[in-house]
This record gives structure tokens, C-alpha cells and sequence, in this order.
């Protein structure tokens, strides 16, 4: 069956198009666009008219995709910003308008569960897994072998914690420790309800995760397939981190893995990375590409 999955996030939109077999897999085509959709709804509550026409134009183009690939199911999965918004009603028009199907505006426990599927597939590192989505808006924590046990989503994500702390280009040291204690005080709560400090592996995911991956193992580009299961070390993490923190934004733009629109909030992601490494004791993290769209794509198999 060819599936089309497509996941909204705070920061990016994704697309995967994928022929699935049983429990087996196969791309046709990933795509990704930076199109912040939760740019400022932190401060104001509403998705902006901007956010919206950027989202537009991107669904757009990922409908001709669909189309020109001979798509069986299309699912669309939003996140955090829509969750948020006050006009989710307007943002939900306007996908229907597009690609011709409703977004499913889903919980932070769906969202988990998605992404928890889709990371753990062909995963062979030791179980119990703690599998943490890290977005613009929210970040879930996942705790399970080969399925769910306990999951949690919290209010941090690079978009949010960039736009309540990390002004500064670079951020002040006041303002770094300004987000890291609303960042510790939140995975703390996360770890204690998953549990996930009894977990014999940490797996990250999305685009904060695989880009400091990226960095910490010195890629001279963006390269998926060296990235997917990669394992890097606390202390590579930690470097890359205050690296990031003490870059200007400028200056995060010149690194060759860099994506444009991840420039400006890898900073605070970077952060929230190196928090959970610090509080759940994991020496380690497991890198994964695949995530809450392969869930999507799994479970449009799956569904009758």
C-alpha cells in the first residue's frame, strides 16, 4: 500500500510517501519545509495570517507530490502550534482546502505514541527505550520496549523557549539561565511521570537532534544515512551546545548542516537536548531519522 504521512509541527512540515508491506517500510520520497507555524502563538494564542500563507504554500506543493505518486491514504497529523492556537478552526479550513482531507489535531499522548512507533521499528539497541520528540513547542518522552508503557508531552520545544528566553543573538548568560531552569523544572516532571530514568536507552528525535548529531560527528553536510542510529557521547553534545549558545545566528548559518530555518532556534534546542542527557543520567544518545511520521504511515497501513 502507498501511504502518504504528513506531520505539522511548531517549526516545520514534513512528508513522508512511503510503500508499506506488513511491518516493512519503504521511502519514495521525505520532504521537509520550514514554515514556523507557531511562530508567536506562545505570546499571542493565534497562528498568524504570515504562518498560515507559509503553511499554505508548502501543502500545496505536497499535495502535487501526492497526486503525482498514485497515493492510496493521506493522513495529516498536527501538533503543538494547532493544539494551541485559538483560529485552529481557520487552520484547519485551509489544509481541507488544500490537500482535500482533515488535519488531526492530536493530543501530546497520540503524538507520543506515533513517534514512539515509528522510532523503535528496526531499532537494535537495549531496551527499555526513552524515546524523546523534541519540537518547536513541545517536547514528548516515551518510555516502553515494543510498545508504549508511559508517555508525557511538555511545553517545550526551540520555537518556545527561543521566543520566552533567547532573545539575544547570541543569548546573555542571564538568559540561558533563565531557559534552563524552566527547561530542568519540565524534564524533570517528564522523567519522574515516564519513568524515564530507569531506561537502558535514550533515542532522540527530529530536527534538534539530528543536526547536533550532524555536528558532533564533524559531517561536512547533512548526510540521513550516517545520522540514523548514530550513537554520540554527553560530553559531544555538551560541546556542540555552548558552541551553538555562543554562536550568533550568522554564524550558525555558515555550518554546513545547518538548515536556514533551524538557524535561529537550534540554540534552545540544543539546550533542552543537553538538559535530558544531564537529568536521566544517559551517558549516550541514539540518533533516530525516523519518527512520528513513520508511526503515521505505519498506522494508515494498519487501519481498516
Amino acid at each position: 500500500m502507498r501511504v502518504a504521512a504528513i506531520d505539522c509541527g511548531t517549526n516545520s512540515i514534513r512528508l513522508l510517501i512511503a510503500d508499506v508491506d506488513r511491518e516493512e517500510l519503504t521511502d519514495v520520497t521525505r520532504q521537509m519545509r520550514i514554515v514556523r507555524l507557531g511562530e508567536g502563538v506562545d505570546r499571542t494564542g493565534r497562528i498568524s495570517d504570515a504562518a498560515l500563507a507559509r503553511t499554505r504554500a508548502a501543502l500545496t506543493a505536497y499535495g502535487e507530490e501526492i497526486a503525482d505518486h498514485g497515493v492510496t491514504r493521506v493522513r495529516m497529523c498536527a501538533t503543538s502550534a494547532s493544539r494551541d492556537a485559538s483560529n485552529a478552526d481557520d487552520f484547519r479550513a485551509m489544509v481541507r482546502g488544500v490537500i482535500g482531507v482533515d488535519p488531526e489535531v492530536i493530543s501530546g499522548r497520540q503524538e507520543a505514541h506515533l513517534s514512539f512507533l515509528g522510532a523503535v521499528n528496526g531499532l537494535t539497541a537495549e531496551p527499555p527505550y526513552l524515546v524523546f520528540d523534541l519540537g518547536g513547542g513541545s517536547t514528548e518522552f516515551v518510555t516502553g520496549r515494543t510498545d508504549v508503557e508511559h508517555a508525557i508531552s511538555m511545553d517545550i520545544g526551540c520555537v518556545r523557549m527561543t521566543e520566552r528566553h533567547l532573545p539575544g543573538d547570541p543569548p546573555s548568560a542571564a538568559q540561558i539561565d533563565a531557559a534552563s531552569a524552566e527547561i530542568t523544572e519540565a524534564v524533570d516532571i517528564a522523567l519522574a511521570a515516564v519513568p524515564g530514568r530507569d531506561s537502558r536507552t535514550l533515542v532522540g528525535l527530529a530536527g534538534t537532534v539530528t543536526t547536533v548529531t550532524a555536528l558532533a560527528l564533524g559531517l561536512p553536510e547533512y548526510d540521513a544515512n550516517r545520522i540514523h542510529h548514530a550513537r554520540v557521547s554527553y560530553d559531544a553534545v555538551a560541546k556542540v551546545t555552548t558552541d551553538l549558545l555562543g554562536m550568533t545566528v550568522a554564524e550558525r548559518l555558515a555550518l554546513p548542516v545547518m538548515h536556514p530555518g533551524r538557524a535561529d532556534v537550534i540554540g534552545a534546542g540544543a539546550l533542552i537536548l543537553r538538559t535530558i542527557m544531564e537529568r536521566s543520567g544517559h551517558s549516550s544518545l541514539v540518533a533516530s531519522e525516523h519518527d512520528i511520521l513513520d508511526g503515521i504511515a505505519f498506522g494508515l497501513a494498519a487501519a481498516p
